[in-house]
Formats: structure tokens, C-alpha cells, sequence
């Protein structure tokens, strides 16, 4: 085993590749005020960004779900790695050689995390195939993407190569960059023959590098040339702890940031239509890899588009009834975008490359912008099943269409789209058609479908709060409506956040003076990693360390990233909330003294009236001085 990484390597890997750009890999971030930048969080569904990230501490957390942590922490949830492989990805990223405590510097594959090997060897992959597309074998590989309107910089530009018609060049290749026959078989790039030995699973065919939203290849696309490929016309990569088909998206590695700039994506059939559109100029443009267009497509787009009023789904479909099917099976989960769904076919049942090859570049851009609203192909569709010549048949499709419209969220798109299904109907009384959808989307609402506010076209609600952390276990949940626990929480944030601001009086305040179980976790987390005086590079890092479990964890995380409730942080609001946890401490205090006088009683011994009578004027006495002195009189 390779051993330990050394730990001045991993914050050297820390320091330097800056959480929001590791963040912005897969999730479009917008500014969130105070140095924080905010999005849709990519580990549970939501329609309002509650995920935060603090650039200047490196530390993201979601108000949402609680998730929270480091770069190193994120990399480890998202793409599901070890800590291990989490430090090997980034430090790749950043060229820094890694060296381990057991067997120094290393370069070998035994330590590596299985993960990171099936990355490794697909991107070589990538490589020896772009490759061989310049081979002579290839050139009916080179004939397929010239006659679709595809030069060499185009194939370049996407990774397009070509898997050699031999039973294991790849393999062979592979295997002498150092990978076993067994990481190749788990990768998917190799399969188990008759005789027992690895061969390819690629052929004699074009091949596309599928990518994740990190820009990792993490699969191929493989296109049939030749009559006598039995094989289907397209193969894809089967099923790998890399390789999710109904979590992938092609394209998207090339397409986010547009996508996340110009609030708009662009959903195709196939990978040359991709190629097309983006030679094309719609640089917004993606497609599913060998599955319909899903959950979990919707989740990655979310994270993109945010929760932006103009934001836009265009999907593109063949004119054919596979390619309706397909429109409204799409249809079904047009309410899970925060985004208005719309649809284009193009001509005579063209598909974007063909249009391209026929029409030109601007032939495709315009089939983008011809769009229809999702819901309004649906309905139209609806509407063509029925015989509308006579009353009957109107009402059927009234009956079958209305319940559609009572969906759509917005309370203005629906009124408009009910007018909009009078028409198509030919129904003249346009009010008895929008107050049967109100009806319908009333009768929703009581039996607890109530929608949220709406957006321009989706279901978008309301930004909401921050929710209140989770409490320690065992101790009560916290109370954000308490002035102490409101004014505990500044502290602790700004011990955590601006410990300069706060010290070194903060390090002299007890860990009982923190009246909330998991704020008194929380100072005691920040005492056990030497003091708010300690601010160095890791001292974040090291609070987190000393936390007792993870739920104090996740609060340190969350009260380092939450934003300080004022409009200038400086040493007067830091001493404000100094003084506001002293006094409220020293109160509980004269309390507890007068309390134990009372029961003294007249038969108590006369110094131990002195004793407590002495310690009851202190208090109350360094209480007036805070009043009056505010933090000089700490």
C-alpha cells in the first residue's frame, strides 16, 4: 500500500485549489453578499438556493440539508470518493506530487482509490483513440464526420477518435501504461473473452468521450461504421461506479457555462446533434446518453439555470411519433423545472446535424428560436385526439386537457393557457373554460397539492431562510428567537470567521456562558483547537478536528459560512456581542447568588453571609460597568 499522505501535502492541496471553483464545476453560484456566494445545492432537490459557499474560508454549507465541509469534503460527497482519492483528484488538478508516509514519494497504482483508477484510465483511453483517428484504418471513421459537415478541428474540439477493429489494442495499450486486466474489465473499456483474457469492448468504431460536469471522461459513446458490425448502431459504455447513463449528460462539460450565463439549455437527441448546434453557435446544447431525458438530468440542469425567472428548457425532437412520444414523456416532468419548457421540431423531420448539412449554420439557430412552450405542444396534442365538430367531443378533450392546465403553478400562465385551450377547442365561452381549470386547481389545493409561489413558468418558490441548526445529542434544539441564542450565534460566528475581532477576550469566556448545549459544543470545539487567538492558516480545519462528532461538525461548518448579521463588521459590533454574552452570564449569575442568600437564611454563619454578600456586589458591580463601559469594561 502507498500509506498516509502526507499531511503538509493535503494542505498544500487545500490551499490550492479554491473551493468556489471546485464548487462552480457543478453548480452555477451567484453572490450571496458578505463574501459568500450562494446556489441550488447539488445534494438534496430544491427550488431556492439555500447551498453557501465562503471563499475565504473554504468552507461551503447548505442551510437546506445541512451538508457542509471543505473543498476536500465536497469532492468526497459529489463524486462519491474516499479521502484519499478526494486529495489525489484535486492535487492532479493541481500538479502537486503527493508523497506518502510509507514508501516516500510514489508513483505507483497500489494506494490509488479505485475511483480515480477508472478516471485514469479512461482519459488515457481518450487519448489513444483521438489518436487512432488519424490512422489509415480510420479513414472511414474521418469519410462519417465529413460527410455530416465535421472537420478534423470539430473532431478535436469534441475528443471524437476511433477504436482500432483488433481484438485488444486498447487493452494491450493500457495494460502498459500500468493498468491491471481487472481495473480495464471494471472500467468497462475492456470485457471477458471465451478464453478468459480481456478484449475490447470497442471495435472498430467512432467514438465519442462522455464526460461529467468536471470535465472527467468517464465513458465513450461508440458509433457502428461498418455493414458487417453486428452490434447495435450505437454502443455505450455499460453501467460503472463511474458511469451512471441517467446521470450524464453529453455535452455538459462544454455547455454549463453557457448555460449558466445565458440561463438557457438546449436538449438534443445525439452526440453529433450536439456537435452541430455547437458548431452551429447554440453552445448551450446537450443530450442524454442512450436514456430518455430524466430526474436526475433535471437536477443537474437545476443547478445551473438557479432559480431564474428567464430561465429556459428547449427541447428538440424528430417529427416523428417517436419523437412525440418522446416530447411528452418530457412533458410529464415539465413541473420539476424551475424553468419554462419549450419545444422545436425541425422540418420534414430533420434533426439538427441534418438540418445543418442542408440548411446551414443559421437554419439551426433558427430552429431554436421557432420554439413552442411544452405545455402548449401537449395540449395540442390532446386536443388532436378528439373530434371537435360536435359538443361531445369537445368536452371529452375539455375533460382530458383542463386538468393539465389546473397544474401549471403560476396562477397567470395558467389563466392564460386556459384562454389559449378555449381557443383550440373552439369554445366561445372562454370564462366557462377558466373556471373549470380553477375548479380543478382549487380542488387540488384542498387535498394538499397546495403550490408554492411561482416563476415565469415552473415551480419556483420563495427564498426561504436559513433553517435552524440541528442540535447536539441529547440537547435541546435551538431557539433563533432567543436574544441570548441570537446573540450567542454572532459571537460564535465571528470567533470562527473574524476571531481578530473578538480576541483575546473571547478565549476567556466559559464554555457555561453559552447557554445553547450546541453553541457550549461548539466554543468547546474552538478552546480544544487552541483559542480564537490561534488564527492561522488551518484553524477552521482544526476547530472542525477537535468537534466531538459530527452534528457539532456540520455547526462549525454552518456558523463559519452564514452570513454576519451587520451592515459594518468591526470591533464595535464585535464588542457589542462580547458584552451582550458577558452581562446576560453575569445576570444568571446575581440570580443564582441572590437565590442561595434567601435560602441561607438568618441561622447561616455570619462569614459565609460575608462570603456570598461579597461575590453578590462584585457581580453587580462589574455588571454596571459593562452597561456603562460597554467592551472597555470587559
Amino acid at each position: 500500500m502507498a500509506g498516509r499522505i502526507n499531511d503538509d501535502d493535503v494542505k498544500a492541496v487545500r490551499d490550492a485549489v479554491p473551493i468556489d471553483a471546485v464548487v462552480s464545476e457543478y453548480l452555477q453560484l451567484r453572490n450571496a453578499g458578505g463574501g459568500n456566494l450562494k446556489g441550488l445545492c447539488p445534494f438534496h432537490d430544491e427550488k431556492s438556493p439555500s447551498f453557501q459557499v465562503s471563499p475565504s474560508k473554504g468552507f461551503y454549507h447548505c442551510f437546506g440539508c445541512q451538508a457542509g465541509g471543505d473543498t476536500l469534503d465536497f469532492i468526497m460527497k459529489i463524486d462519491h470518493l474516499s479521502f484519499s482519492e478526494a486529495v489525489e483528484r484535486l492535487a492532479g488538478q493541481a500538479g502537486i506530487t503527493l508523497r506518502y508516509e510509507e514508501g516516500g514519494y510514489t508513483a505507483g497504482t497500489s494506494g490509488r482509490g479505485e475511483r480515480i483508477r477508472l478516471v485514469e484510465a479512461h482519459k488515457a483511453a481518450a487519448l489513444f483513440y483521438a489518436e487512432q483517428l488519424g490512422g489509415a484504418e480510420a479513414e472511414i471513421g474521418r469519410r462519417f464526420l465529413a460527410e455530416r459537415g465535421f472537420d478534423q478541428a470539430a473532431a478535436e474540439h469534441f475528443g471524437v477518435g476511433y477504436s482500432p477493429a483488433g481484438w485488444d489494442h486498447l487493452t494491450r495499450f493500457l495494460r502498459g501504461k500500468g493498468f491491471t486486466d481487472k481495473e480495464l474489465v471494471t472500467s468497462g473499456l475492456a470485457q471477458d473473452s471465451r478464453s478468459g483474457k480481456p478484449i475490447d469492448r470497442f471495435r472498430g468504431r467512432l467514438m465519442w468521450p462522455i464526460r461529467d460536469i468536471s470535465g472527467e471522461v468517464v465513458g465513450f459513446g461508440a458509433r457502428r461504421l461498418r455493414d458487417d458490425d453486428n452490434g447495435p448502431k450505437y454502443l455505450n459504455t455499460p453501467e460503472t461506479a463511474i458511469y451512471k447513463k441517467s446521470q450524464v449528460l453529453y455535452g455538459i462539460d462544454l455547455a454549463k457555462k453557457e448555460i449558466a450565463k445565458t440561463s438557457r439549455a438546449v436538449v438534443v437527441e445525439g452526440y453529433t446533434d450536439v456537435m452541430a448546434c455547437h458548431m452551429a453557435g447554440v453552445t448551450t446544447a446537450i443530450a442524454t446518453c442512450g436514456t430518455a431525458f430524466g430526474g436526475d438530468h433535471i437536477k443537474i440542469l437545476r443547478r445551473l439555470l438557479m432559480d431564474n425567472a428567464t430561465a429556459e428548457v428547449i427541447f428538440t425532437f424528430d417529427g416523428d411519433a417517436a419523437g412525440q412520444k418522446a416530447a411528452l414523456r418530457a412533458f410529464e416532468d415539465d413541473q420539476k423545472f424551475a424553468a419554462e419548457t419549450s419545444i422545436t421540431i425541425a422540418p420534414d423531420g430533420m434533426d439538427p446535424c441534418d438540418l445543418r448539412l442542408a440548411q446551414g449554420d443559421a437554419a439551426v439557430s433558427g430552429l431554436v428560436e421557432s420554439r413552442t412552450p411544452l405545455f402548449e405542444f401537449a395540449l395540442r396534442h390532446i386536443v388532436s385526439r378528439h373530434n371537435l365538430e360536435n359538443p361531445a367531443g369537445r368536452a371529452a378533450a375539455l375533460d382530458e386537457a383542463a386538468p393539465i392546465v389546473a397544474n401549471i403553478k403560476n396562477i397567470a400562465i395558467q389563466h392564460e393557457s386556459a384562454v389559449q385551450l378555449a381557443g383550440m377547442l373552439g369554445i366561445r365561452d372562454e370564462q366557462f373554460v377558466v373556471k373549470r381549470v380553477a375548479q380543478l386547481a382549487r380542488w387540488a389545493r384542498e387535498r394538499g397539492n397546495q403550490p408554492q409561489q411561482q416563476g415565469r413558468g415552473g415551480n419556483r418558490s420563495l427564498e426561504s431562510a436559513p433553517s435552524a441548526p440541528a442540535a447536539v445529542p441529547g440537547g435541546p434544539a435551538l431557539n433563533l428567537r432567543s436574544p441570548a441564542h441570537r446573540t450567542e450565534r454572532e459571537l460564535l460566528k465571528l470567533a470562527l470567521q473574524r476571531p481578530a475581532l473578538v480576541s483575546p477576550a473571547f478565549d476567556a469566556y466559559g464554555i457555561d456562558e453559552f447557554t445553547a448545549p450546541p453553541y457550549a459544543a461548539v466554543r468547546q470545539a474552538i478552546q480544544d483547537a487552541g483559542g480564537a487567538a490561534q488564527d492561522t492558516d488551518d484553524y477552521l480545519i482544526r476547530v472542525r478536528e477537535a468537534a466531538p462528532n459530527d452534528t457539532v461538525r456540520a455547526l462549525v461548518t454552518e456558523l463559519a459560512v452564514e452570513a454576519i448579521h451587520a451592515k459594518t463588521v468591526d470591533e464595535v459590533y464585535a464588542g457589542v456581542q462580547l458584552v451582550q454574552v458577558r452581562l446576560r452570564a453575569v445576570d444568571r449569575r446575581v440570580h443564582e447568588v441572590q437565590g442561595t442568600m434567601s435560602r441561607l437564611g438568618p441561622q447561616a454563619p455570619p462569614e459565609q453571609h460575608a462570603a456570598v454578600q461579597e461575590e453578590l456586589w462584585v457581580l453587580q458591580q462589574y455588571g454596571r460597568r459593562l452597561r456603562n463601559r460597554g467592551a472597555e469594561g470587559l
